[in-house]
């Protein structure tokens, strides 16, 4: 089993949970879920590059498809206008 079917597909961190476990302001988001045990994966591994990769993939697809969702809206909200 790898460290990615460990994570829940969606669950909302509260502020006192990324508070503890270090997640800086800007990554305090709907993603945070992943980052924290990226975070753990990454402290127990050494930082090393080629571990904690499933992690690691699915907390960037998380970033970018908020990336996505927010250019749409952007994109929807000018052609309104």
């Amino acid at each position: 089993m790898s460290d990615l079917e460990k994570v829940p597909k969606f669950r909302k961190v509260s502020l006192q949970e990324m508070e503890d476990n270090l997640i800086e302001y800007r990554y305090r988001d709907e993603c945070a879920y992943l980052l924290i045990p990226l975070n753990a994966c990454r402290r127990a591994t050494g930082f090393a590059p080629w571990k904690c990769v499933d992690l690691r993939h699915a907390f960037e697809k998380c970033q970018y498809d908020r990336y996505q969702t927010r250019v749409k809206a952007k994109l929807a909200q000018t052609l309104k206008k």
